[in-house]
């Protein structure tokens, strides 16, 4: 197993063709600066089913890192299945940690179509500056590049790295959700984002604009949860995990909550642990964070649920604000309740300089739960 001591691609590069190829010992990258807790772990250095290529950490907020076991199969699936969803191959920009499946998919892809990723330095921050000679150094073959919504909104802010986006052929937005205001801008400057959903046991992201890609399955579950097949999953996970999400032959169960329209395409509502549990009915965050993004005074923003004696949970909202005048608790309620039943309109407004994230760039919520629990 290799552990990149420097995020570099030119240490990945080589390990990663051996794997794909059948030779060499699974990959377990971790972050140059990782807990060595994630190591014991994932059991670096025993034994391993031959056909296992990479070992991915997940992302969980709670309890012992897992570690998604992913075959060179379900790396090569879902980089030819991005590759015919996009158009062809083409040269890749990486601009996310090669740690993380979004990041080490960039690779994967690369080194499919013959090319070398041009890299950027994300190692202390995502550098805009760095955008217009980055996407220069692509050439003019197709270009691609997978961003976090936190990276597109920065970016949008710079005229310069918005016209760099703006020359790529298409830009993966993963991650989680990006604000509706924040896709528009990206659409109106000509940047083509496709929005992606997918994790560590799916090989990444398998769902493209709500379409699954090619020989993915999706399907919603009695309690609305999405379940993914396909032959980008994960053969399980390293360490062992109860219930087991795998436990199904040929599927996936995920954490998350979505529904499927009559065409099939995915909607992803948010994580089943998030939702809120309020006077006797249940609020999910995502719908009513999507409406506090589209007031004026709102740049980005967070829905939690908070413990009330009376209600279970009372619903609350974390802003960063938009301008210099903050909005008010009355005047987002109902920004809320012209879109969405009242139950959703929160009770509580917490203005913050900047949410919490955590990994390349996901809302950590759970802490915004402990800043703001009395």
């Amino acid at each position: 197993m290799v552990v990149p001591s420097d995020g570099a691609v030119s240490t990945l590069l080589p390990a990663l063709r051996d794997v794909l190829d059948g030779r060499g010992a699974a990959l377990t990258p971790v972050a140059p600066d990782g807990d060595p807790s994630v190591r014991e772990a994932l059991r670096v250095g025993e034994p391993i089913d031959d056909d296992v290529a990479l070992v991915v950490t997940t992302s969980g907020t709670t309890g012992a890192p897992k570690g998604a076991q992913l075959t060179g199969a379900a790396l090569r699936a879902s980089a030819d299945a991005t590759h015919d969803r996009l158009g062809g191959p083409g040269r890749w920009l990486l601009a996310l940690p090669p740690h993380h499946i979004a990041g080490i998919q960039v690779v994967v892809r690369s080194l499919l179509a013959g090319t070398t990723p041009v890299q950027l330095d994300v190692a202390t921050g995502f550098d805009v500056d760095q955008l217009p000679a980055a996407v220069a150094a692509l050439g003019s073959a197709r270009r691609y590049t997978s961003l976090v919504a936190t990276q597109l909104a920065k970016a949008l802010r710079t005229p310069a790295a918005t016209a760099a986006l703006a020359e790529l052929d298409a830009v993966l937005l993963g991650g989680g959700p990006a604000p509706q205001p924040i896709l528009d801008a990206a659409a109106a400057a000509g940047v083509r984002v496709v929005r992606t959903y997918g994790m560590s046991e799916t090989a990444g992201g398998c769902v493209y604009d709500g379409v699954p890609l090619s020989e993915v399955r999706v399907r919603i579950g009695a309690d609305g949860r999405i379940a993914i097949g396909g032959p980008t999953l994960a053969r399980g996970y390293r360490n062992r995990v109860e219930p087991d999400p795998f436990a199904e032959p040929g599927w996936f169960q995920t954490d998350d909550v979505g529904a499927l329209d009559d065409s099939g395409r995915l909607s992803v509502l948010g994580r089943a642990d998030d939702a809120i549990s309020t006077g006797g009915l249940t609020v999910l965050p995502g719908p009513v964070e999507a409406v506090l993004c589209t007031h004026p005074a709102v740049s980005e923003c967070a829905v939690f649920g908070i413990t009330d004696d009376r209600l279970g949970q009372r619903v609350a909202a974390a802003v960063v604000v938009a301008g210099v005048t903050p909005p008010t608790l009355e005047a987002l309620r109902a920004h809320v309740a012209a879109s969405l039943d009242a139950t959703a309109a929160p009770r509580e407004l917490h203005i913050v300089d900047a949410l919490p994230r955590r990994g390349i760039g996901k809302l950590d919520r759970k802490a915004l739960v402990r800043q703001f629990s009395r």
